[in-house]
């Protein structure tokens, strides 16, 4: 029971951000539509968060966790109805702001990790959108080279000059700028 404790109080903290290490991350880039500036643009940097799962005695799913717990089915475990799945599916939110009125932007943030952040940038634009409700989001993936162990980035992500007219492969719409 003991060891039982020990796990679910380690599973809790390492969700929590509590224990890892400390990770920055800084991106700048410009923003341009139709060849103009595209200023007070919203911009959002995160650290995309994956279904990662670990095993754990399904009696701790009694525990309000702050994360989701999901039934989980697998042959590689005996007893399946003893485990569940624990997932941690909301990114974290590193920082946002908006582009200024040559276009330009720049963010930094941080966070405590267990695993390397996965740093991404969505971008929120009406660029080429006419009256289409909602706005037109797209991600950039910031590769993984430009993480920082420590609370400061000691290098930035250069996105360079964006031109939004265009259409972007996986691009969608949003309406509530969540992720």
């Amino acid at each position: 029971m003991l060891r039982l404790l020990a796990f679910s109080s380690l599973l809790v903290c390492a969700s929590a951000g509590l224990i890892g290490f400390t990770q920055s991350i800084a991106v700048r880039g410009k923003l341009m539509c139709n060849d103009q500036p595209a200023g007070n643009v919203r911009i959002k940097m995160y650290d995309e968060d994956s279904c990662q799962c670990c095993f754990v005695p399904a009696v701790l799913s009694t525990i309000d966790f702050p994360f989701y717990c999901v039934t989980c089915y697998t042959q590689n475990k005996p007893n399946v109805h003893e485990f569940i799945m624990v997932s941690s599916v909301i990114d974290d939110l590193l920082d946002s702001g908006e582009s200024s009125s040559d276009g330009s932007f720049s963010l930094a943030g941080t966070d405590n990790e267990v695993t390397r952040l996965d740093p991404k940038i969505n971008i929120y634009h009406d660029c080429d959108d006419g009256f289409t409700p909602c706005q037109r989001r797209i991600t950039i993936y910031i590769p993984k080279k430009y993480i920082t162990k420590g609370p400061t980035a000691t290098q930035t992500y250069d996105a360079g000059v964006i031109q939004l007219a265009g259409k972007f492969s996986g691009e969608t719409r949003d309406c509530i700028h969540r992720h």
